[in-house]
């Protein structure tokens, strides 16, 4: 009997000495991973912003502005439209980067052109807008396609001083756009 009692206290023992483990890790077998990249954007200007040949009509100036998306100049004051080159171009403008991305143009508030032979003489450039390509109004932000393209066209207000000087006029401006 006491081989018996030795017997099931020595398996009371083994069942009990058992260690039990609490769980201590866990595991989500589908965890999300990504990335976006950005294709760098690229802008490239097909035309320049030209207000083309203006007659000066007497000393006292005026203004003309030339729509985003049309050549169709509309005069103000003591300047008309003339019939010698060059022609009233818009600044147009090609731009490339990610698929369907929206982007932001920004444009200057104005630009100053000089008189090209004695440089003393200047006019400004004012009020710019932007025509996107397919848009029915200006705007300063667009999508790009599907490929990742778009286009636009700038246009603007001269302002002719009072007595300004005739002579060819020049200047440049910065065009920058971004991603939204």
């Amino acid at each position: 009997m006491k081989k018996i009692i030795l017997f099931v206290a020595v398996i009371m023992m083994a069942g009990l000495s058992t260690t039990v483990m609490a769980q201590t890790s866990a595991t989500v077998a589908a965890t999300a991973a990504g990335a976006k990249l950005i294709v760098p954007m690229t802008l490239i200007q097909t035309s320049p912003l030209h207000f083309g040949s203006i007659t000066l009509l007497d000393a006292t100036g005026g203004s003309v502005v030339l729509p985003s998306n049309s050549l169709t100049r509309v005069f103000a004051g003591k300047v008309s439209e003339s019939i010698i080159a060059p022609l009233a171009t818009n600044a147009a403008y090609n731009v490339t980067g990610s698929n369907s991305a929206v982007y932001n143009l920004t444009l200057p508030a104005t630009i100053t052109v000089k008189e090209t032979v004695g440089a003393s003489a200047t006019m400004t450039i004012s009020a710019l807008t932007a025509r996107f390509n397919g848009a029915a109004a200006d705007a300063v932000s667009s999508t790009l396609s599907a490929t990742g393209t778009d286009n636009f066209t700038v246009g603007g207000t001269l302002t002719v001083a009072a007595a300004q000087i005739g002579g060819i006029y020049a200047g440049t401006f910065a065009v920058t756009v971004d991603y939204n």
